[in-house]
This record gives C-alpha cells, sequence and structure tokens, in this order.
C-alpha cells in the first residue's frame, strides 16, 4: 500500500471548506484523473476515473464524517484505496485542508509512479486547485452538515438549505 499526506492552507472558514468537499460530484473540477462522481446515497459514491490513460470504475463507502473536521472513506470494490480529509480553523477565515491517502499501485506504472512520488505531486496539485476553486468562489457549491460514523448516518443532520 502507498500512503499521500498533503496539506494545504485556504483563504475561507472552516465551514465553506468542509462544505465544499462534501459536494463530491464537484471533484471533477479540482482533481486530475476524476471524470465523475455520482452519490449515490448519504454513504456510498461511484467514481469514473481515467489516470494516465487507465479509465476505472469503483464505488465508495463514506465511513465517518464530521461537519467542519472530517470526512474518511473506503473503496468497496476496484482499486483499493481509502483515506482522510481533515478540516482545521486557523481563524475566521482561514482553513488548513488535510488530506491522507492509502491507495494500492496495480500496474507497473502505478508502481513506478508511487515510488518517485508522482502521486504525492498529483494530490499537491489536486489541492492547489481546490484552493484556486474554492477562494476565486467565496462560498460552497452546497454542502451536507450530516454526520456519519461506523459507515451509519445520523439522520440528524442534511443538506444546506
Amino acid at each position: 500500500m502507498a500512503t499521500v499526506n498533503k496539506s494545504i492552507e485556504v483563504d475561507v472558514p472552516v465551514s465553506v471548506a468542509y462544505n465544499q468537499w462534501t459536494q463530491f460530484e464537484s471533484f471533477p473540477e479540482f482533481m486530475n484523473g476524476v471524470e465523475a462522481v455520482r452519490q449515490i446515497d448519504d454513504t456510498a459514491l461511484h467514481f469514473s476515473t481515467n489516470v494516465g490513460g487507465v479509465k476505472r470504475d469503483y464505488n465508495a463507502q463514506i465511513i465517518d464524517q464530521v461537519p467542519d473536521s472530517l470526512v474518511s472513506w473506503a473503496s468497496v470494490d476496484g482499486p483499493r484505496n481509502g483515506g482522510s480529509v481533515t478540516f482545521e480553523p486557523l481563524d475566521a477565515g482561514r482553513t488548513r485542508v488535510n488530506v491522507e491517502i492509502v491507495w494500492e499501485p496495480d500496474t507497473l506504472a502505478e508502481k513506478a509512479g508511487s515510488a518517485v512520488g508522482a502521486d504525492s505531486l498529483r494530490v499537491g496539485a489536486d489541492l492547489d486547485k481546490f484552493k484556486k476553486f474554492i477562494e476565486a468562489q467565496g462560498h460552497e457549491t452546497g454542502g451536507w452538515r450530516g454526520t456519519i460514523s461506523g459507515g451509519d448516518v445520523d439522520e440528524a443532520g442534511g443538506p444546506l438549505v
């Protein structure tokens, strides 16, 4: 398994950064190689990716989600991957976004790329694009404020209005 840890500071409040991250279907706007994300329900996502000419479709489950704090996931089929994104308020208008991704390189190219740090560079570039995306808007495109624990949804939360 390969592990990537990256962080970035964004000039928006923690709730804005977190709310935007919960808009999974917007990932293609700032994640290279992610062609589409379809949210099936509160905890299930379907990803279509194309990285280095290798197309993959797989499903992932959100394992834990805590408003303004954490989103963690794991793939349930297809390429093995999982991870977490945490959100740290630095002050009223600034947030640190921390990403940890654990994944299983499959092809020889993926194994070589991971060995030389290409995966880390890609995640860093995607975080830079997220920063530009959210700072240019200054607000989220939506949000989901529910809590998920161990894959189970706390029904008290829900979408932003």
